[in-house]
């Protein structure tokens, strides 16, 4: 009886491993079909990239200086008031030209 189950065991590892087999068998033949649509789709991102990135690119820009206005607002009553101080405080150093 014992010797009957190693015998079954014996087969379904048997199966299992013809199966594993079959499997990457399959898997080669996929990958060496797919291959080329595989190359194909990076060539059409990388010519895709090239007209999206500089887009991409300006849009940040744009936003960059957009962004950088709109958190300088708050800092505009200080920048006139250190205007002021400066107007008031500083004197030049240049003499004025006798007209």
């Amino acid at each position: 009886m014992l010797a009957l189950l190693a015998l079954a065991g014996l087969a379904v590892g048997a199966i299992v491993f013809v199966l594993v087999l079959i499997g990457l068998a399959l898997r080669l033949v996929f990958q060496l079909i797919l291959f080329p649509l595989f190359l194909l789709k990076w060539l059409v991102m990388g010519v895709v990239m090239l007209v999206v990135a500089p887009v991409i690119a300006l849009v940040a820009l744009v936003l960059m200086f957009v962004f950088g206005i709109l958190l300088s607002i708050p800092l505009v009553p200080l920048a006139l008031l250190a205007l002021i101080l400066w107007a008031v405080f500083v004197k030049p150093t240049r003499r004025l030209a006798a007209v």
